[in-house]
């Protein structure tokens, strides 16, 4: 609807709530120049001075810091700024993929974090050597690296976003100055500077979020309304009971697929494993694993109440129908500058929060990938021809500015793909699903040979690949769209230029009936990719492995087996000194390392208790 002409246009209202002043630009420098100090201290004044303190703090990191890490790491800016999109565009049934990472905490702390982390690996990847051989660390090794630059330009975009609504500024202006500025301190100063400047991140982006909710509901009259604004609109329900899969956020596809979702990308992944790895003990790592999740709980509650609290703010104006907010992840920080804008520095501060968990994921990203690259595949496949220190040096300055390049090249697609919340979900799927597929066969199914992964692996990284892109595709071209809770522009107090209409309901299967040419596989809910991938990959992999001449179960080294399924498989006494020997299968071997484990447990938790 277009209001008079005497009142104020969108782009007039923008302009006033580009708020940010010579304070917020202070703080947001601050905030990565402190960042950046970390990194620097580490590397030059208390650096490293093996490759075991760079990559793993010396293994002798704390608890808290760790679990901290972990959370910054899961915050970034795409939950931060892609849930309370979800919330206000879809309703409150995102909420409960909560019920799944709860279950992917004690599956990771019981199923899979024990063998890592007794087996003292660096790369979890040399667990696949170790399981299959060279090839399977090589295929693991590729799909980090195919997840990663999938992953990094959605990191970038985020952060460039928040930036360009408060300040005006172009989004492919600041996604190069991010870049140059994680290259600049991503090989510093190793594990320790990540971790302790996630610890930064970490306290000012709750901080920030915590008083963004606390003024924003004070200034539309408290939670109740809050509340019954959502209530009446629609938004706040619970998931469909439904068993299509097709539906986009049953109850079902909230609890399984994210379950395996999140087991993927906070546990077996690299970036995640590593961290837990630097932890002294099996016991600290798994209460660094509860605290982790206690965290990252209390986070996808705050952005979905805040997703909640931006419709309440919005109910009467929508200003993605106004084009108040160019980008639909843009509208946290419009409530931002709203709620903020007249306290000079506190939009720099949440700017500044979103940046620095960029920062963070986008280092600890292309650090994890320059370590890949010289680990996994020179060091495995190149021995013979050891690097000096100056050429390994300029190797990995090399990936990581290579890699940057293309991330930040790969910027102009990803804003053509929709909500970076489901964008970053589905292109992850693409390479987690066979690549949790690959450990879990690993794990628990000890007939699967070198040959069997080496199919399944492909045919997954095939057949998401195929889904996925052709999915992606059908949501750019409009396809494929998905219908939204209603909303209104009858209260809107200035003029703009798009004609708006009152939503109906949205109906309560997940696509719109324009989608309903598209192929099938295409509309399969995208939180059902990570389970598809392992499925896929483990149904090739089983037949090919009996076909070809499957492992013995009580052939297959027993360390390299879940403490779930060793039980059932009677293991040969045999010396338990030494690693196992890099072979499709490996004589099994009687396990003194895990009653000593649980020993020093029971040590810590008495020396606990006494405290």
């Amino acid at each position: 609807m277009m209001e008079e002409a005497t009142a104020p246009s969108v782009h007039e209202l923008n302009q006033a709530l580009q708020l940010f002043g010579i304070a917020d630009y202070a703080v947001f420098a601050f905030m990565l120049l402190l960042c950046a100090a970390i990194g620097v201290y580490f590397g030059f004044f208390a650096g490293a001075r093996s490759a075991d303190d760079y990559l793993m703090g010396g293994r002798s990191m704390g608890v808290v810091p760790i679990s901290m890490s972990l959370i910054a790491s899961f915050i970034s800016g795409i939950t931060l700024l892609g849930t309370p999109t979800e919330i206000y565009l879809h309703g409150t049934q995102y909420t409960f993929i909560a019920i799944g990472v709860l279950l992917m905490a004690f599956v990771l702390a019981y199923a899979y974090l024990p063998v890592f982390h007794n087996l003292q690996l660096t790369s979890t990847y040399e667990y696949l050597e170790r399981r299959f051989g060279k090839e399977a660390r090589l295929i693991g090794s590729v799909l980090f690296v195919i997840g990663i630059i999938t992953w990094i330009p959605i990191v970038i975009y985020v952060p460039a976003l928040a930036f360009n609504q408060v300040t005006g500024v172009n989004v492919h202006v600041v996604t190069p100055l991010v870049c140059l500025v994680c290259i600049f301190y991503t090989c510093v100063g190793g594990l320790k500077a990540v971790v302790w400047t996630d610890v930064v991140q970490t306290v000012a982006m709750f901080g920030s979020m915590l008083l963004v909710i606390a003024k924003g509901t004070a200034d539309v009259g408290g939670l109740g309304v809050v509340w019954s604004r959502n209530w009446e609109s629609g938004r706040i329900e619970s998931p469909s009971l439904s068993l299509d899969p097709t539906e986009r956020h049953s109850l079902l596809v909230l609890v399984v697929g994210s379950l395996l979702h999140w087991l993927q990308s906070s546990g077996v992944n690299q970036i995640m494993m590593q961290r837990y790895l630097s932890l002294p003990t099996l016991l600290r790592a798994r209460l660094s694993v509860c605290i982790f999740v206690l965290g990252a709980l209390f986070l996808i509650f705050t952005c979905c109440y805040s997703g909640l609290l931006i419709y309440a703010t919005y109910y009467d104006c929508d200003p993605l129908t106004t084009k108040l907010a160019a980008a639909k992840d843009q509208l946290l920080p419009l409530l931002v500058m709203r709620t903020l804008g007249q306290w000079p520095g506190l939009p720099g501060c949440f700017v500044a929060g979103v940046f620095s968990a960029a920062l963070s994921s986008m280092s600890t990203a292309m650090n994890s990938m320059a370590a890949v690259v010289l680990e996994d595949f020179y060091k495995t496949f190149f021995a013979k021809k050891p690097l000096t220190d100056r050429q390994t040096n300029v190797l990995m300055k090399t990936v990581v500015v290579v890699t940057g390049v293309v991330c930040v090249s790969l910027v102009f697609v990803v804003e053509k793909l929709g909500s970076i919340l489901q964008l970053s979900m589905s292109l992850g799927a693409m390479t987690n699903g066979p690549a949790l597929g690959i450990f879990t066969m690993g794990l628990f199914l000890p007939w699967v040979n070198n040959k069997g992964m080496l199919a399944g692996s492909c045919a997954g990284l095939l057949v998401m690949g195929w889904i996925v892109l052709g999915a992606q595709a059908a949501i750019a071209t409009g396809d494929m769209a998905f219908p939204t809770k209603p909303f209104s522009v009858q209260g809107c107090t200035y003029s703009f230029a798009a004609h708006a209409v009152n939503a109906t309901l949205a109906p309560a299967h997940a696509y719109a009936d324009a989608s309903s040419d598209v192929f099938p596989l295409y509309r399969v809910s995208y939180l059902w990719y990570t389970l598809l991938g392992v499925v896929v990959s483990t149904a090739v992999a089983l037949p090919v492995s009996f076909l070809t001449g499957a492992n013995r179960p009580q052939d297959v080294d027993a360390r390299l087996l879940s403490p779930v399924v060793r039980r059932f498989f009677r293991a040969r006494s045999a010396p338990a000194a030494g690693p196992a020997p890099a072979a499709n299968g490996y004589k099994s071997v009687e396990l003194h390392i895990i009653p000593n484990s649980q020993s020093a447990e029971e040590k810590e938790k008495e020396a606990m208790l006494e405290s």
